[in-house]
């Protein structure tokens, strides 16, 4: 499955959920967003914005090198 990605990275609450929200409008129900995240509280955003969007948080890991976070968002229909 493709997924488009979204690099959030360096950038601070409320900016990241804001950008991947704009992202997954002109998504197609199904498809997916990689979003690269340093925010510490973007992992219990992207878990709310979920719940309250209808969209799933499919993945939420620390990122390989362990300054950020890996989430992956499927576009809810």
């Amino acid at each position: 499955m493709d997924e488009q990605v979204l690099d959030a990275r360096g950038l601070s609450c409320p900016l990241p959920v804001l950008k991947a929200r704009k992202r997954l409008q002109a998504m197609a129900p199904g498809e997916r967003l990689r979003v690269l995240a340093t925010d510490p509280k973007a992992p219990g955003d992207f878990r709310l914005y979920c719940a309250e969007s209808g969209h799933r948080l499919v993945e939420d890991a620390a990122d390989g090198d362990g300054h950020g976070f890996v989430l992956v968002l499927e576009r809810g229909g």
